[in-house]
């Protein structure tokens, strides 16, 4: 073991090419040692032993392990709270910095800040990049230095700060060899971390290029191969957003513009924390939902009677994933047609999303309830049969999640459109005042 260590801390960044924080830790000289903490903050309070995106990390994290392998280091693999596992690096360890990728949720916010005092305690700094968006915090603001809070003028500030700065590759295998160089086997097993083995689909952290050109034309129709499939690897760092943000921007406007909605609501997350729990428009924490837990079970496992949102949910229940289109449909539903705190949905997709991310799925669901920082009016409320007949009129999509759709044994509507309609302006026009 060499006198000085560098240490490089792997989070929503697992992948070697172009990682803005694993380039600077090897040009500043190494020797770096890779680690990967199992957050035991996190992953315990997890209620699916069996959960298809630790099973993702854990299979992702062994490919990184192997891959590290071949250039003669290794990956050090810890399960615990983030602070304990430094004190315990530090203390083995001739560590004299820490490097990482910038993390914008309030949780990883208050844990890099104590993981930084710690780590100045002892005299030993602690770096931060930005590496999973291609603009941050306070880079996209008005003119006044105020953060935008509609998508459309951000996104034409955004199109017109990118150039080829923002989207150059950090050549990191270029200094491979300033990784500290050692075989010891250390990746702690999915059993030692508390959880078993199941099995998910993911498909390649790769483009297809034909679907990204045809994006525009394909995405709203969920029986059709026409979005990218690329959520997870953005969510947990497999692919690099400045290789896909490039390859966007010359191959179609529509998919672009999907990475900086993206990047809108990590921004407004990040300037706006009360979104967590709270209405982005606090005028809406008024609202009297109905919250019927009958209701959000018959939701939850789609048993609705229409058939639109019954395929979304079963799908999200079998496989970790939902069609973005749907995901509207079903949020809408929930929010508009039953009256259910958006809260409620948008922790259950929390549980059962593998592309789960904070500021993403928060958003969605303030912009279906109509609470976020949105331009529409809160009287948009999707009609499950129009979207049906707009974006899977041949019913292929409801065919393959609901079977029995058109046969008596499925259920009646649990409720009717117009007079929930109804019921949803009513209720809103009055919590609003």
């Amino acid at each position: 073991m060499p006198d000085s260590l560098t240490v490089f801390w792997f989070r929503r960044d697992l992948r070697l090419e172009d990682n803005a924080g694993l380039y600077r830790a090897l040009i500043a000289g190494g020797p770096v040692l890779p680690v990967f903490i199992f957050d035991s903050n996190i992953l315990d309070s997890l209620s699916d032993r069996a959960d298809k995106r630790v099973n993702f990390i854990h299979d992702t994290i062994a490919g990184l392990h192997n891959k590290l392998q071949m250039t003669g280091s290794t990956l050090y693999t810890f399960y615990g709270t983030p602070l304990s596992c430094f004190k315990q690096l530090a203390e083995q360890y001739p560590i004299t910095a820490v490097y990482t990728n910038t993390d914008y949720e309030p949780y990883a916010i208050q844990r890099d800040k104590e993981i930084k005092a710690y780590l100045q305690g002892r005299n030993i700094s602690f770096h931060s990049y930005k590496d999973q968006v291609i603009f941050e915090q306070q880079e996209v603001v008005k003119d006044n230095n105020e953060p935008y809070t509609v998508f459309t003028p951000y996104s034409r500030k955004w199109k017109e700060k990118l150039n080829s700065f923002y989207l150059k590759e950090y050549p990191v295998e270029r200094y491979f060899n300033n990784l500290c160089k050692h075989n010891e086997r250390v990746l702690l097993t999915l059993k030692e971390i508390g959880f078993t083995k199941v099995a998910y689909d993911v498909p390649p952290a790769m483009l297809d290029e034909a679907i990204a050109m045809h994006y525009d034309e394909t995405r709203d129709y969920p029986a059709v191969k026409g979005t990218t499939m690329l959520s997870v690897h953005l969510r947990f760092g497999t692919i690099s957003i400045r290789r896909l943000a490039a390859k966007a921007a010359e191959l179609n406007g529509t998919y672009l513009n999907e990475l900086i909605w993206r990047e809108f609501y990590q921004m407004i997350l990040w300037h706006f924390p009360h979104v967590v729990s709270g209405c982005f428009k606090p005028a809406y924490d008024r609202i009297e939902w109905r919250n019927n837990e009958a209701e959000f079970g018959k939701w939850c496992t789609g048993q609705t009677g229409y058939p639109i949102v019954d395929a979304g949910m079963r799908q999200l229940n079998e496989t970790g994933y939902m069609h973005n289109r749907v995901r509207m449909i079903t949020a809408s539903f929930l929010t508009k047609h039953l009256l259910i705190d958006w809260r409620w949905g948008e922790g259950y997709f929390a549980e059962k999303l593998l592309d789960y991310d904070l500021a993403a799925n928060n958003g969605g669901w303030q912009w279906a309830a109509g609470c976020g920082c949105d331009a529409a009016p809160y009287f948009r409320i999707f009609n499950p049969y129009l979207q049906t007949q707009k974006f899977d009129p041949q019913a292929a999509y409801i065919k393959k999640w609901v079977p029995e759709y058109d046969q008596l044994t499925y259920p009646l509507p649990m409720v009717e459109h117009s007079a929930a309609r109804e019921r949803c302006l009513r209720v809103y026009k009055t919590g609003l005042g």
